[in-house]
């Protein structure tokens, strides 16, 4: 019965009605629209970074990351390997020889660095073959590079032309050797688009002069929010002799960042849902200055004013549940376009982006969590808001309320 009659006295007043359920669709629709958005945008950035080169964990030598040199590496172990992936969340595991050199060609010169790894477990830890775009991926007994789509422009590289690579290999020796270019592949991210080079493993073990030796052991883990607990879990399998690394400590600039932005959205956000506890305020308050005459006769003839308070909450929490539904239900279409067709700058942005080596992309993240927790907090305002009128009716007088 109460039901019924909070159904019937919100469409008393339609315009009322719609004009504050379109305040809060509107602001859910923002909410998670933006929240989205922000989700995708550092879910595609570390994708880049990290799913895609780095791993989530990095196994080195102790000093390695302090002094990134090949003199700080460590000898090849099938054991070491089969202790990291007897983990339950890790999902690859790969070896690598990396350092710096000078690539070379016959119109230019430039820095790289240069990234000796097992082919088959690299393209299944980071599909490194999906990114060729020209060419055709390597395998374990190639001696043949693939370049990095960036540094082949710089150099005006091709498939199968010939690429020199200079350096300092394992304990001072010389390093000096030239390869066919493969492939070439195309990084999301800028700064690695700019400054990769692979080459099969062994191949790099002897440009190195640094036989069955490696600098990184590359970790992928199925669940990133289990990050910490599971570098702890394998710290405890490799021992005191490598440093175990996350990349949130090898790459702290870019989660500083993120943590960053996550607190002025709170900031902007905040503001938002300010604006929308005004606007259910500014309703409740109208729909009580409306109806006190009408508040008034319905106590003089009887209803307890606890029955007509809990009406008037209800109400609040009805037309704000209303437009809390149809803010998720339009919104869902909204993000799963952004992140079918992702917003791409161009122009200053695009370089502004690329100066900090992301790549000039806002796609739109759909983790259902998104929607249901600006629901929730939209829901939990108006239910705040809503002891409002509870509060005015308890307090008020039958008489006086009856008076125009």
């Amino acid at each position: 019965m109460i039901l019924k009659l909070v159904w019937r006295n919100i469409w008393r007043n339609k315009r009322r009605t719609l004009i504050t359920m379109a305040s809060v669709t509107f602001a859910v629709i923002l909410a998670v629209t933006m929240k989205s958005l922000q989700k995708g945008v550092f879910d595609h950035l570390v994708k880049n970074v990290v799913n895609f080169h780095s791993g989530y964990i990095q196994i080195h030598k102790n000093g390695y990351h302090d002094e990134q040199i090949l003199d700080n590496s460590f000898d090849f172990s099938d054991t070491l390997i089969q202790s990291v992936r007897k983990n339950h969340n890790v999902t690859g595991a790969v070896s690598r020889i990396e350092s710096f050199a000078l690539a070379s060609s016959e119109s230019s010169t430039h820095g790289c660095l240069v990234v000796g790894t097992q082919p088959g477990n690299e393209n299944a830890m980071t599909g490194l073959k999906s990114k060729v775009i020209s060419g055709q991926y390597f395998n374990d007994e190639d001696n043949s590079v693939l370049v990095a789509e960036g540094l082949s422009n710089k150099l005006n590289l091709s498939v199968n032309d010939t690429l020199v690579l200079l350096g300092q290999g394992y304990q001072g020796n010389n390093a000096a050797a030239k390869y066919p270019v493969k492939a070439i592949v195309r990084y999301g991210s800028p700064q690695l688009n700019e400054s990769l080079v692979f080459i099969p493993l062994k191949a790099a073990q002897l440009f190195y002069s640094a036989e069955q030796k490696i600098t990184t052991l590359a970790v992928n883990i199925a669940s990133p929010e289990l990050l910490d607990e599971t570098a702890k879990d394998l710290k405890v399998a490799t021992g005191k002799e490598f440093e175990l690394l996350t990349w949130k400590e090898m790459m702290p600039e870019i989660e500083s960042h993120i943590r960053s932005d996550e607190n002025n959205f709170y900031i902007f956000i905040g503001m938002l849902y300010l604006l929308i506890a005004f606007g259910v305020f500014g309703t409740a308050i109208m729909m009580l200055a409306e109806r006190k005459y009408e508040m008034g006769m319905l106590m003089a003839v009887g209803m307890k004013k606890i029955n007509l308070a809990l009406i008037l909450m209800s109400e609040t929490i009805l037309i704000s549940t209303l437009g809390t539904i149809a803010g998720f239900l339009i919104s869902f279409p909204i993000v799963k376009y952004f992140e079918l067709h992702p917003i791409r700058f161009g122009g200053k942005m695009a370089q502004a982006y690329k100066s900090f080596g992301f790549e000039a992309l806002w796609p739109a993240s759909t983790d259902i969590s998104i929607f249901i927790t600006q629901s929730i907090i939209v829901l939990c305002l108006a239910l705040i808001i809503g002891l409002f009128p509870l509060f005015k009716v308890l307090r008020m007088d039958a008489v006086t309320a009856m008076k125009r």
